[in-house]
């Protein structure tokens, strides 16, 4: 059967892939509040809404997607500042000092599996042109002591899996010491977006704490949604190679090719366009990254920004202003695994407080 032939209805999901900003009306509201820092584009904001949080604001460093998240979401409180500097101020309103979640994905690339790591920790860094270049390998360690001034309920964090590997194992323990010393019990939960109802295959690394004089229990995270294949998501017309190299490689394609590199190999004898992914109907997307090409196999072409939005859980009506799609999804926590997490959160610790 053609996958595009299956129910690809979100019924058998908790929250679902497709949807719209305008549905967040009928979200049942929860009363609890988040701040989110280093924002980005809004991705992990939306799951609080999705799940039924109220988002009173922001801090991010990065002018253009600030700019995305104060026309999306409309934030009360919203920085544009380094983290270093929020933690600075002495103006906090009352909302701040009294919320129940204060999230936080710090700029991870220095971690990755796929970036420099080890030789690129101590050194500041600006994701793209024009941005505030910054040292990244310790931001985590301001996110925890923004913790530790606002003293909020519950801190959750996101982060690349590679963080718990090799030489960065050494870093988590510092991070735990960190979130001890600001007054917090932390679990760390590695999980994967494709078992939580999202059509895309993203590893990630979550510290969940609650602060110590809470009386909570240990929190259990165990998502089994049903797969959602890239054939079930994806829009009908992708974007035409241009390059006539591109286009000859890819009308190459053999069906179990993953990527340009297996037909550049077959048919050039050049290991090379590894990250050029090929995404065939059967199976689950692979992560968006900010800025790498995805390829469909069923047609030849390059993702549309609605591969892009629907393989990542963002709402159809999206505005990204005058940002790349691929760029804004690729830096975000896809909406769906993050309404899942806070979901879970609410239902076994915030419901009872």
């Amino acid at each position: 059967m053609n996958v595009r032939d299956a129910d690809s209805s979100t019924t058998d999901h908790k929250f679902p892939w497709k949807w719209r900003l305008s549905d967040l009306e009928d979200v049942p509201k929860n009363g609890k509040t988040v701040f989110s820092c280093f924002s980005c584009g809004g991705g992990s904001s939306m799951g609080y809404k999705l799940a039924g949080y109220k988002v009173v604001g922001n801090c991010e460093i990065d002018e253009a997607m600030i700019k995305v998240y104060r026309k999306n979401h409309h934030p009360q409180y919203s920085y544009l500042m380094d983290i270093r500097d929020f933690n600075e101020r002495k103006d906090y309103p009352d909302e701040l000092k009294n919320l129940d979640i204060l999230d936080g994905s710090p700029p991870c690339s220095v971690f990755s599996v796929a970036g420099d790591r080890e030789r690129a920790w101590g050194r500041e860094k600006a994701f793209r042109e024009g941005q505030k270049k910054q040292r990244l390998d310790d931001l985590f360690l301001h996110f925890i002591r923004t913790a530790e001034i606002l003293k909020p309920k519950v801190v959750i964090a996101e982060n690349v899996a590679g963080l718990l590997k090799g030489n960065a194992r050494g870093y988590v323990n510092e991070l735990l010491k960190a979130f001890k010393v600001a007054g917090y019990v932390t679990q760390i939960f590695l999980l994967d977006a494709r078992t939580m109802g999202v059509p895309q295959r993203r590893s990630r690394v979550f510290f969940i704490a609650h602060r110590n004089d809470l009386d909570l229990p240990k929190l259990k995270l165990d998502f089994q949604e049903k797969p959602i294949l890239f054939g079930m998501v994806r829009s009908e017309h992708g974007i035409p190679y241009r390059k006539p190299m591109m286009a000859e490689l890819i009308g190459k394609r053999k069906k179990g090719d993953t990527s340009f590199a297996d037909i550049s190999i077959r048919e050039r004898g050049k290991r090379s366009m590894f990250n050029n992914a090929i995404v065939d109907d059967n199976r689950i997307a692979p992560t968006n990254v900010a800025n790498a090409t995805l390829t469909r196999f069923y047609d030849g072409e390059k993702y549309s920004d609605a591969d892009y939005i629907a393989t990542q859980t963002f709402p159809e009506d999206y505005d990204f202003v005058d940002q790349s799609v691929e760029y804004v999804c690729g830096m975000s926590v896809p909406p769906v695994m993050m309404a899942q997490i806070s979901s879970a959160v609410y239902e076994q610790w915030l419901k009872w407080l």
